[in-house]
């Protein structure tokens, strides 16, 4: 069963560092599905933008601790992806392309 590309990838992530990454190396940083390996992840950027994929890192990321008055609580943990396209691709993240 073929899993929707859209429901891996759930958003990029905008930063100063990541626009570093894709201006020098042309690599995309992702928020994507927990469950979701770097097959999946692979297939999903490739569907949806329309470029090819050379590399994917992932990695999972901790939920910050987080305080409401004398209450902790947790933000959800989540997992990013780091995907490195091939020369001369490059995905527009401004056009909604």
């Amino acid at each position: 069963m073929k899993k929707d590309p859209r429901s891996i990838i759930e958003r990029p992530l905008i930063t100063e560092k990541n626009h570093l990454l894709q201006d020098k190396e042309n690599k995309y940083v992702f928020e994507v599905a927990r469950y979701a390996n770097k097959l999946e992840i692979k297939q999903a950027i490739e569907d949806i933008f329309d470029v090819r994929v050379e590399s994917v890192r992932t990695m999972r990321m901790l939920g910050k601790i987080k305080r409401m008055g004398r209450f902790e609580g947790r933000r959800p943990n989540w997992k990013k992806a780091i995907v490195k396209l091939t020369d001369g691709d490059v995905i527009d993240l401004f056009t909604g392309a």
